[in-house]
């Protein structure tokens, strides 16, 4: 391969965090947790490989997207001075292009799903776009993303079963709150930077209330997944499951606890391990009951 070509991509690589899964797997959890209860623990195995290559794809084109929203902001903070675009290894269009063609692709995949799911993809594509931004007008941009995550939601429920009962909007909610809890812990460790450059977020708006809130936030998220658990008949497996996640919350408190940016950060990464457990016990417990 050409060196030129391939130094090319693997700045595009770096603008799109392929080697930082964290955000692609706290974007997959929720869906693997509609797929299952949609899928009443057998979900066709297409539309599952339908979701997970679209959340990859989704997830990179928001990287792109964001890069090209903050490029004036990254290079001032020093957690993201070095991303390619902040430090001018790309352009900006070569971002843009790279988000419309990773749309584009993802686009491509839900084709494959019936009409409801296609109509409710629109929306998806809008609130990724839309996300990066709102930094500059809202406090509370993390509401925008957990919308932008939890969309997969309603889309798995109309994929598998061309309905979206209240068991999905509650699901929906509960990844709303959730990457409102995780990003106020992410903001938290860029809180000083964004202060300094102008920026909005959870974290600032909180002050010296975001562990109290967070905390608030937190045992919402477990009475929503304990309810939709109860109307959708789940079990003991499900339920140590959610009493492991709640576990793991706790600790998340524990690291936050001193504000420091390094362990603000490292609870931000414990949500994957929190996702993975909800789904660990969600598919034991469908498991055990068939």
């Amino acid at each position: 391969m050409n060196p030129e070509i391939r130094n090319k991509l693997i700045l595009y690589g770096e603008l799109i965090r392929i080697n930082r899964p964290i955000g692609i797997l706290l974007l997959l959890w929720p869906a693997l947790w509609a797929l299952w209860f949609a899928g009443e623990g057998s979900p066709h195995w297409f539309v599952v490989l339908i979701f997970v290559a679209g959340t990859v794809l989704m997830r990179s084109a928001g990287c792109a997207i964001n890069d090209y929203a903050d490029r004036d902001f990254d290079g001032h903070v020093e957690r993201t001075k070095q991303r390619p675009l902040a430090a001018g290894k790309i352009t900006p269009n070569e971002a843009l292009k790279v988000f419309a063609v990773l749309s584009l692709a993802a686009f491509f995949l839900v084709l494959f799903l019936n009409a409801g799911t296609i109509l409710l993809s629109f929306a998806a594509v809008v609130t990724a776009a839309v996300y990066p931004f709102m930094k500059r007008y809202t406090n509370l941009p993390q509401l925008v993303l957990g919308i932008a995550f939890g969309w997969a939601i309603p889309m798995a429920y109309m994929a598998l079963r061309e309905e979206i009962p209240l068991a999905a909007w509650l699901l929906f909610l509960a990844t709303v709150l959730w990457a409102l809890i995780y990003d106020t812990m992410y903001a938290m460790a860029d809180r000083e930077d964004d202060l300094k450059i102008g920026l909005k977020s959870s974290a600032i708006l909180f002050g010296e209330y975001d562990r109290l809130i967070i905390g608030v936030l937190q045992g919402l998220m477990i009475i929503l997944l304990m309810w939709v658990g109860l109307i959708t008949g789940r079990d003991a497996f499900y339920v140590a499951g959610i009493s492991v996640a709640t576990a793991l919350f706790i600790y998340q408190q524990w690291l936050i606890r001193e504000r420091e940016p390094k362990a603000c950060f490292q609870a931000f990464l414990n949500n994957n391990w929190f996702g993975a457990i909800v789904f660990a016990g969600l598919f034991l417990d469908y498991l055990a009951g068939s």
